[in-house]
């Protein structure tokens, strides 16, 4: 149960990660920007006092400047070692030690030149105009900013990873809804023979007269069954071809499913216009039929509880076969019409939306043909059309 709810919720972690990856960029462009600021303002400062020194014309004023350029260098936090030309340490500020020798003026601490080795691996030093060498580290700002990169791509990479098994759980809840509705789909077309396999039964028990038309619908349904079987047995197969009598195919799923439907309250009435056996088409007939059934089921679906009436009539139209199957439900609503054709898209309680999913399926993938849906006043049509045979 915990795992399930932990794949329900991977949309929802993997949106949160991406929102806390936007953040934390915002606030690293913020925080960037802001420092920028301040580094403009000092740069400006450090100049203007440059050249208040280079104007200055008293004796003690370009010291007395130079000696708060120093107090600005200190001030801004960059760490800065100064060696001569024979490498020993003349200046220092803001090293990151405990305590600061530069403060004691302790340049002789053998800590500095520790620190001079790994200052020198991150940035290279900079040829001072004495002869000797300014080396210098990071300030607090750049470790924060780095740090920031780098919990900006760690945020980045759980969510990319967490995107990633977002997808592949709802991958496999699709995969597992579609095997659940390929159960619910194989125990409703089970379902029909067998209740009337048992009605027809019941009345065998009562002496019934009328014996042969009693076994004459049971081998029906016992040839139902084992269509069915059949059907499930090519799933994952290639599709046969031969060629198949588009109207006696349309006539055996009418004559199986007419004496089963409610003939006093909620009468549906199933019709056909077709002729005897074509027109022709070259497919897979246990397909085909399977696709005919689920059109028919769809519309006695939509009838049930209210009655109605169901049309079904098969007509060449050019180099196409048509099979047109409509009843005066209450149609389709606009909202799912775009989604009609897709598994797991029904409008009846209870339903699983596998029907005109594999209806389509086998029409237009397995056969090449077209499977529409077409509005009509007072109920809906579904036209399934094919390729004629040559």
């Amino acid at each position: 149960m915990a795992n399930r709810r932990l794949r329900q919720a991977a949309p929802t972690i993997t949106i949160t990660l991406a929102l806390g990856v936007a953040l934390i960029a915002v606030w690293q462009a913020w925080s960037i920007i802001a420092h920028l600021r301040e580094k403009e303002r000092e740069t400006s400062r450090i100049y203007g006092a440059v050249i208040g020194a280079l104007n200055d014309t008293l004796p003690d004023g370009q010291t007395e400047i130079l000696t708060q350029l120093v107090f600005n260098v200190r001030a801004s936090g960059l760490p800065v070692i100064v060696t001569d030309r024979e490498g020993r340490v003349s200046a220092c500020a803001n090293l990151p030690l405990d305590p600061d020798p530069c403060d004691r003026l302790r340049l002789d601490d053998p800590r500095i030149l520790d620190l001079v080795q790994e200052m020198d691996r991150i940035n290279l030093p900079i040829l001072a105009p004495t002869g000797g060498y300014i080396h210098h580290g990071s300030t607090a700002m750049a470790r924060r900013l780095t740090l920031l990169t780098v919990l900006q791509l760690a945020v980045l990479a759980v969510a990319v990873a967490a995107g990633v098994w977002a997808f592949r759980t709802a991958a496999s809840l699709h995969r597992d809804r579609l095997w659940v509705a390929m159960a619910r789909e194989s125990a409703h077309q089970l379902g029909t023979p067998l209740m009337s396999a048992a009605a027809w039964i019941e009345r065998l028990r009562d002496d019934n007269a009328d014996t042969a038309l009693v076994s004459r619908h049971l081998r029906a349904d016992l040839d139902r069954l084992e269509r069915v079987a059949q059907r499930f047995e090519r799933i994952g197969r290639p599709a046969r071809t031969e060629k198949v009598g588009v109207g006696s195919l349309t006539a055996r799923v009418v004559n199986y499913f007419r004496p089963r439907l409610p003939k006093h309250a909620n009468r549906i009435v199933l019709s056909i216009h077709a002729p005897s056996a074509g027109p022709m088409v070259s497919g897979d007939p246990v397909l085909l039929e399977w696709a005919v059934e689920a059109l028919v089921r769809n519309s006695i679906d939509a009838l049930s509880g209210r009655g109605g009436h169901i049309n079904v009539s098969v007509t060449r139209r050019a180099d196409a076969v048509e099979i047109r199957v409509q009843d005066d439900g209450p149609g389709v609503g606009i909202e799912v019409r775009d989604h009609l054709f897709e598994p797991g898209i029904t409008t009846k309680s209870g339903g699983w939306g596998i029907g005109l999913a594999l209806a389509h399926r086998i029409v237009e993938e397995v056969h090449g043909g077209q499977l529409r849906y077409e509005p009509v006043d007072g109920g809906a049509l579904f036209v399934a059309s094919l390729p004629a045979a040559a």
